[in-house]
This record gives C-alpha cells, sequence and structure tokens, in this order.
C-alpha cells in the first residue's frame, strides 16, 4: 500500500479549480487528496490543530473555532461538489475537521485523551451508528457532508466524557 497524492478518479482532477480556494478548504488543505483514507489524513491533519486551539483558549476558544469553521466548512464543501459533480466526495474532509474538533471538546490533553479523542471519532465516523447514519443518507447537500461528522464528533464527545468521568476517574 503506498501513499498517494491523487483522487481516486483522474478524470476527476480535470475538473478541479486548484486555483479556488474553496477547495484547499474543503481539502483540508490537500489532506483529502491523500490515499488511502482521506478521512483518516483529513482528521490527523485538523487534529493538531484542535489541540492548539484547546491548549491556548481553552474550550470557548475551540466552541469559537466550530462555529466559524462550520458555515467555512458549509460553503466549501457547495462549492467543491459544484466544482466536481458529486456529493460527498471523499477528498471533502472539512467535514472530518469539525468532526474531531467537537470531541476535542471533552478532551483533557492529556496523550491518552487525544488519541483516544481520534480514535472515538473515526470510529463514529466510519461506522455511522444511528443517527449518523441517518444524517448521512437522509440530507443531501453541503449540509449532509458536514452534518453526519458533526453528529460522529458529538457521539465522539460523549464518550471521550463518559471515559474520563467513569472509567479513568479513580
Amino acid at each position: 500500500m503506498s501513499l498517494k497524492i491523487a483522487p481516486p478518479d483522474p478524470e476527476l482532477l480535470k475538473k478541479l479549480d486548484f486555483k479556488n480556494p474553496a477547495l484547499w478548504v474543503a481539502t483540508g488543505l490537500g489532506c483529502g487528496l491523500m490515499r488511502p483514507g482521506p478521512g483518516t489524513w483529513g482528521t490527523l491533519g485538523a487534529l493538531p490543530v484542535g489541540v492548539i486551539i484547546l491548549a491556548l483558549g481553552g474550550q470557548i476558544a475551540l466552541l469559537l473555532a466550530i462555529a466559524l469553521l462550520i458555515p467555512i466548512g458549509l460553503w466549501a464543501s457547495a462549492e467543491f461538489e459544484k466544482m466536481s459533480g458529486s456529493h460527498d466526495n471523499s477528498m471533502i474532509v472539512i467535514d472530518e475537521a469539525a468532526g474531531i474538533w467537537i470531541t476535542l471538546l471533552a478532551c483533557t490533553l492529556s496523550p491518552l485523551s487525544i488519541i483516544l479523542a481520534f480514535l472515538l471519532f473515526r470510529f463514529f465516523d466510519i461506522l455511522k451508528p444511528w443517527p449518523v447514519s441517518w444524517l448521512d443518507k437522509n440530507i443531501g447537500g453541503a449540509a449532509g457532508v458536514m452534518l453526519d461528522d458533526i453528529a460522529a464528533g458529538m457521539l465522539g464527545a460523549l464518550c471521550l466524557w463518559g471515559i474520563h468521568h467513569y472509567a479513568l476517574a479513580g
């Protein structure tokens, strides 16, 4: 298995305008172009940024960053979908950034907590239990791109909070 920076469909590459800032926002500065596992690469790209925001400004700063990121993600996702002619293309990873940042709201900033945040978010994002699966299947457009990852992030945060308050509290 090799790491490639290319979309799975070479024809799609011809449709993309690499001068359009929406492409770079939607793909997490290119993380979504990496294969295999663009969602994992997007999450890994967004994770240190979220950790830094949380470490420097606390949960309020991270909440403000999320509140800013979501409308930017909606715009970039909509623009990418217009450009590519596809819905929720795997190259769009701005939604992973929103999701992991939401999970980080329950993070204590210990290395274990950061790793658990990553694993829990990816677990819910990949397996898509209800309501994540319902949002993924029933909401279209840019909102559909963002909402399932927001829900996965919320489930990850809830589980991480539970782990910190019950499993690791003793």
